[in-house]
């Protein structure tokens, strides 16, 4: 919502997007005025992928209709105009060279043409309204005056849910929603998954699995976690889920080591609030199945070492964990060997399947058995005293004892890996290094490939983007490991509050995908990343309930 205050006049703009259409609702709305206000609006039009730009050429087809018009362009995108006040005119031209100065600072086409498609003209008095569509063809709201209503009906639905009465972190409850949208298959028609960020993600299964309990299993959302989580099952292969989902009739990817293990402690979180349901047969033959895939060994390595029982993952030009950057060839962050947050998430995945197994009745011996056995070979992760944990161990060149975040999962997870000194030594080295305002560091500034700003081209950006670049999905994992060490809840969610602030900035509402690792620690990446606001909720969910 915008006001603009002009001469004798008030003037109220909101915006909103229709749930379950492809349609957005723009009132306009005079909260004073001495004199009728004229406006002009012109519709601009774009026809492309959010990735591309576009240069004037022929003009897309433009068809005027009631109230409004339908544009064509030559690739089949289309967008249908509508006004329910004053008239609407097709204009029909190029609007040419606009500076696109984020572009610019990404290496990127720097220039854009729009089509200026139509001309929007009405007057309002004080106290009337008006409004503007712009939808899908056929998703043209009927009564885009209810829109804003509907909006205001589902926001409270969703708040009534959640026990939450900060008015920052009800925000985050709504941007949670943001995230949450259909993938409807013939075998799941009310299939949902979860976007990873705006504006350029689609689903990705370690980022649907990471966000899955703060945006619907904190959020009391239980049909969608149990949708997403029927969903996922469908795809377990070899022990593993896809990294990037399947669209129309692309394969599905199967290049994550940690996307499984993540939907196994989803699948902990959703069984722990809403206990045993019409479901659980199939999410724990899914869990079943994962483990069993990574005891035998499957795709790129990925399988338990008999020697020690941790898991080894890794092959040359192949990257698999959730620090995954490659710019052609290269690789930035390999973590070839038996990465610390894939075990962590290991021992986890086996207490949580032997309590499940329990809860189907059967014992879970086997499970609880290897899992302590994992638990004993953690210590070969253990640096000298105060140092915390190797990041991998057993790699190609030996062990990597680069000061990384990934420590803190041995200490955050349900089922930690590491107690004791081990765990106060990696929250300690994590909160004297790597923790900023914004969330933790991917790499300490010591470290002499430590990049502190993320910007440039693409290669310039991908390799600063796990060597020194913050992200706040972070901070949730590493408040719930400061509360297991030091039981001190206030202080744990005392490093979240900074990011609270963010709502005001970059992503209006929302919490971004990362920010720089030196300071002033600016914004960067995605305005809004599922993640992000997901384990912000779930982290301080847990501590206001501790």
């Amino acid at each position: 919502m915008w006001e603009f205050a002009f001469a004798g006049a008030l003037v109220e703009k909101r915006i909103t997007m229709l749930r379950g259409a492809n349609a957005t609702v723009v009132r306009y709305r005079v909260l004073r005025a001495i004199a009728p206000v004229e406006f002009m609006l012109r519709a601009i039009v774009d026809g492309r992928d959010h990735h591309a730009v576009t240069r004037a050429g022929e003009l897309p087809q433009i068809d005027a209709r009631d109230g409004g018009a339908l544009v064509r362009f030559s690739n089949d995108a289309a967008v249908e105009l509508h006004s329910d006040s004053g008239s609407v005119q097709v204009a029909r031209e190029w609007y040419r060279d606009f500076d696109l100065v984020r572009e610019r600072e990404r290496g990127l086409p720097d220039r854009e043409d729009h089509v200026h498609a139509a001309d929007v003209a009405f007057a309002l008095v004080a106290g009337e309204s008006a409004h503007v569509s712009a939808s899908a063809p056929g998703a043209q709201p009927s009564q885009p005056a209810a829109a804003f209503e509907a909006r205001a009906s589902w926001e409270a639905s969703l708040l009534a849910r959640v026990r939450v009465t900060d008015p920052e972190l009800r925000q985050l409850v709504l941007a949670a929603d943001q995230f949450v949208v259909d993938r409807r298959s013939a075998e799941v028609p009310d299939g949902k998954t979860v976007i990873a960020g705006y504006h350029w993600f689609n689903d990705w299964g370690r980022d649907t699995a990471i966000a899955l309990p703060g945006v619907a299993i904190v959020t009391g959302r239980r049909d969608v976690a149990r949708s997403i989580l029927e969903t996922f099952a469908r795809y377990v292969d070899g022990g593993m889920l896809p990294n990037v989902f399947p669209d129309g009739s692309e394969p599905p990817q199967y290049n994550t080591v940690d996307a499984a293990l993540w939907y196994v402690e989803a699948v902990r979180a959703y069984v722990g609030a809403f206990g045993i349901d019409a479901a659980f047969d199939v999410l724990f033959e899914a869990c079943a199945a994962i483990i069993e895939g990574y005891r035998r060994g499957t795709r790129y390595r990925i399988g338990m070492d008999s020697a020690d029982g941790l898991i080894a993952a890794g092959e040359p030009g192949v990257q698999l964990t959730w620090m995954d950057a490659k710019v052609g060839d290269w690789v930035v962050t390999p973590r070839i060997g038996k990465p610390v947050e894939i075990n962590a998430l290991w021992y986890n995945a086996l207490r949580t399947l032997a309590d499940l197994t329990r809860r189907r009745g059967l014992p879970g011996k086997e499970y609880d058995a290897l899992a302590a056995r994992v638990k004993a070979s953690f210590g070969r992760f253990a640096l000298a005293d105060g140092q915390g944990l190797a990041d991998v161990i057993d790699g190609p060149e030996g062990n990597d004892d680069s000061l990384r975040p990934n420590q803190i999962f041995a200490v955050a997870l349900e089922h930690a890996a590491v107690d004791g000194r081990l765990a106060r030594d990696a929250v300690d080295l994590c909160a004297r290094e790597l923790v900023t305002s914004h969330g933790l560091r991917t790499l300490a500034p010591s470290d002499p490939r430590y990049v502190g700003t993320y910007g440039g081209a693409r290669e310039a950006r991908d390799g600063a983007y796990h060597q020194g670049t913050v992200w706040p999905w972070l901070l949730g994992p590493f408040a719930s490991a400061h509360f297991r060490v030091y039981g001190d809840a206030a202080m744990a969610r005392s490093f979240m509050r900074p990011l609270l602030s963010s709502l005001r900035s970059y992503g209006l509402g929302t919490v971004a995908e990362i920010a720089d690792g030196d300071p002033p620690f600016g914004w960067k990446g995605a305005i809004a990343q599922a993640w992000s606001v997901a384990e912000l909720l779930r982290a301080w969910d847990g501590l206001a309930s501790a």
